[in-house]
């Protein structure tokens, strides 16, 4: 039923409820998971760096979270891709969506903050946005 299944990803716990659930709708349909984090670039103002150097990334932070995430459908034995995207965390999601022309994108009904926000007010844009069928996962605490 879901081939291709793309979750959001923060790295909360509330987040992670959703990559679990994520997970078990992808491995009961046989589907691939796609876990996706999005990330923006951090300005940095000093005035001794050249213009090149002034927009650093926090790729590094996601690149972390992505393979602390990819353990959990390790552990389910599934086929799962892990994704990187600069960007509105909306917008990504949504994107990578429509890119790899997927079946389901889940994402949790509780809003993040903070440096590595992916869902925010996420759940509302995809739902109106998303090129396929959206879960929205409880995931309060």
């Amino acid at each position: 039923m879901f081939d291709v299944v793309v979750v959001g990803a923060d790295g909360s716990t509330t987040a992670k409820r959703a990559v679990e659930a994520a997970t078990e709708m992808a491995k009961m349909s046989g589907g691939v998971l796609h876990i996706v984090t999005a990330y923006e670039p951090k300005s940095r103002q000093e005035n001794y760096l050249p213009d090149a150097f002034r927009h650093l990334t926090t790729e590094g932070e996601t690149d972390t979270l992505l393979q602390d995430l990819s353990f959990i459908p390790k552990r389910e034995g599934i086929e799962f891709k892990l994704h990187e995207v600069l960007g509105d965390p909306a917008e990504a999601l949504i994107n990578k969506a429509t890119e790899l022309n997927a079946d389901l994108i889940v994402v949790g009904n509780r809003g993040m903050r903070g440096a590595r926000r992916v869902l925010g007010s996420v759940p509302n844009s995809v739902a109106h946005g998303a090129p396929c069928s959206v879960a929205i996962i409880d995931t309060s605490e």
